[in-house]
């Protein structure tokens, strides 16, 4: 850590942006600080570290940073450099899908409600986003219907009427175009529809119930069915009114939900107090806290010519939350309330958010990055999250199953990148001694697999790491074993099931994972699949000796006949379930010897009398 130990030495306490480098001079981070000898020397000198920032670190080889006049400042660039290198460890986003909005310039003489998905700092007027089964073209006609306001974006030109469209004869449009309707009439219906998408539903409900009457009264069947349409999607707009809430209120709800590898936010959308639905983004799991997480979102969603909302609200405390109000009024002009909400309905809309996330985190993102994630890329993490010395490529957890110390079995499974690799597994039986000691057990077991790792044989290559079921003790065991065959370069650990705790040789406290953790997913599945492994081993050891000792005692069955009842049935439950026939059917067992067996079977209440 030479070079950066030096550079440390030299920081400013100004404002600032740094930027972390790798080994290759790849940026793998971008920060802001209000101080950045503080802040950076936090990253290398302070003591508690998340697991994220821990592994972040471990990659950093190099960093600069830039020196600005403000935090302001150091937040806009900060913005700059993470669109322009996209560095791995800082969030990334991936916004699920783009909504669209209703747009109106009211500069113009007869203005044009249109759709569209992008915002622009352009003096029109947004509405929207429409989502959650509200549809902007039912919107859209509605306004039409209703209001008649011109539905094409067409340039009029003064004085110079046209032939009005099919939408005048259709009674969707006043057709200013053709100059059937003053500036001034036309304006009333334009305020008269701002009102509606504003959320003052009354005189919009009024007219539709009107002309639907009036559609119907005429006989005109079919417009008044659209009217009756129209009046079910108000309803729909309607139920989505949170009625806690001020009408006139605009906010984003936002939320993060983070499994180790990926983070999800939900983004909540309230306009003019109606939830008008809500946004997910996925993006690799940054170095950051949640709150860092919400800061650092919300400095890069919102952009000029975004749907700023008043409020952006949220249930966690939000890093820097009056930089980033200082800076969306000086960079954009907006003034914005950003809340850590802790109780009422604003405490009940992030907790929603939250829920959505997690929902969003669960489905859709682990759905669709699943198999990676689960396999190499958590491979990789666990890498970096136990500071492993190789990348876990070929994983063997190791377990014992036994019952009183009875038909010893030790079981190795075998992951390879991440994905069973079942033609590899072994199964060994306990020799040495007598009794259960599952200690002992685990010593042989690794032994025996040790003495094959050094003879080179092929079918036992050497593994990254070997995994243990059991806590200390049992890793400490194996640790021995591995020290007096003098036995380098595989990493060990092991995995305690009741806290899911992992323990590894050379630290005394665990290493406790989220259970969200795809590496501690990971590390569960491989350890399930060696108790599996082991105890259907162990069933048909004991099985097949349960089988042996009962067929001992049964008169006219000897070695021949018992190892050929073995072969055919493999253990007591097969010869249990096996009538008469069945049990005839094996080489030299004839009426006599079945009904042996089955007299036997049920003088020991293994079977019920035939009838």
């Amino acid at each position: 850590m030479g070079v950066i130990e030096d550079k440390l030495k030299l920081l400013p306490t100004d404002p600032g942006v740094y930027v972390m480098l790798d080994k290759d001079g790849t940026v793998i981070y971008v920060g802001k600080a209000k101080n950045l000898k503080n802040r950076v020397r936090q990253y290398f000198f302070n003591g508690v570290k998340t697991e994220k920032v821990m592994a972040m670190v471990k990659n950093v080889a190099d960093f600069y940073y830039i020196i600005v006049p403000s935090e302001i400042d150091a937040l806009s660039l900060e913005n700059n450099l993470i669109k322009k290198h996209k560095p791995r460890y800082n969030i990334l986003l991936k916004d699920d899908k783009t909504y669209p909005y209703l747009k109106v310039n009211l500069k113009e003489p007869f203005p044009a409600f249109t759709v569209t998905r992008r915002i622009k700092k352009d003096g029109a007027k947004y509405f929207g986003p429409f989502m959650g089964g509200v549809s902007v073209k039912s919107v859209s006609e509605l306004l039409n219907l209703v209001y008649k306001v011109r539905p094409c974006d067409k340039k009029l030109n003064d004085g110079k009427p046209v032939r009005p469209c099919l939408d005048y004869q259709l009674k969707r449009c006043l057709a200013p175009c053709a100059g059937y309707v003053s500036r001034e009439d036309y304006l009333k219906n334009v305020n008269g529809a701002i009102a509606f998408l504003s959320g003052d539903m009354a005189e919009t409900e009024s007219l539709i119930k009107a002309r639907m009457s009036e559609a119907a009264r005429k006989e005109e069947f079919e417009t008044a069915l659209r009217f009756r349409e129209h009046l079910a999607s108000l309803e729909k707009i309607k139920l989505k009114r949170i009625t806690s809430l001020n009408r006139f209120i605009d906010a984003d709800v936002i939320a993060v939900q983070d499994n180790g590898i990926y983070c999800a936010v939900n983004l909540l959308i309230v306009r003019k107090g109606i939830m008008s639905g809500s946004k997910n983004f996925s993006f690799e799991s940054a170095a950051l806290s949640a709150g860092d997480v919400l800061s650092e979102f919300i400095a890069r969603y919102y952009k000029a010519g975004s749907d700023f909302p008043d409020e952006i609200i949220s249930g966690e405390e939000i890093a820097d939350a009056a930089l980033i109000e200082n800076y969306f009024k000086s960079e954009y002009g907006k003034s914005v309330c950003i809340i850590a909400a802790k109780q009422g309905v604003r405490r009940q809309l992030a907790d929603m958010a939250a829920v959505n996330a997690e929902e969003h985190l669960s489905t859709a993102v682990d759905r669709v990055e699943h198999k990676n994630d689960m396999t190499i890329k958590a491979c990789a993490a666990l890498k970096e999250k136990l500071s492993l010395s190789n990348y876990p490529k070929r994983m063997e957890c190791y377990d014992i199953s036994n019952i009183s110390g009875v038909d010893k079995v030790g079981s190795m499974v075998v992951f390879i990148d991440g994905e069973k690799a079942a033609s590899e597994y072994r199964r060994f039986k306990i020799k040495s001694f007598e009794g259960a000691d599952d200690f002992r057990s685990l010593k042989e077991v690794l032994s025996r697999r040790l003495d094959k790792l050094a003879e080179g044989d092929d079918k036992f290559p050497k593994p990254d790491l070997i995994i243990i079921d059991g806590g200390k003790g049992q890793l400490s065991s194996v640790k021995e074993i591995m020290d007096e065959k003098g036995v380098t370069g595989i990493d060990l650990i092991s995995l305690a099931k009741r806290e899911e705790e992992i323990f590894l040789p050379d630290r005394s406290l665990p290493v406790v994972l989220s259970r969200r953790d795809y590496c501690l997913k990971m590390l569960q599945r491989i350890r399930d699949e060696a108790h599996r492994f082991a105890i259907t081993y162990f069933r048909s050891l004991h099985g097949k000796r349960s089988l042996s000792s009962v067929l001992d005692s049964i008169k006219g069955i000897g070695k021949v006949k018992k190892a050929a009842l073995i072969e055919k049935f493999k253990d007591l439950g097969g010869i249990i379930s096996a009538d008469r026939d069945a049990l005839k059917t094996v080489d030299g067992i004839g009426d006599k010897e079945a009904d042996e067996i089955i007299d036997k079977l049920t003088k020991e209440g293994l079977k019920k009398d035939e009838v």
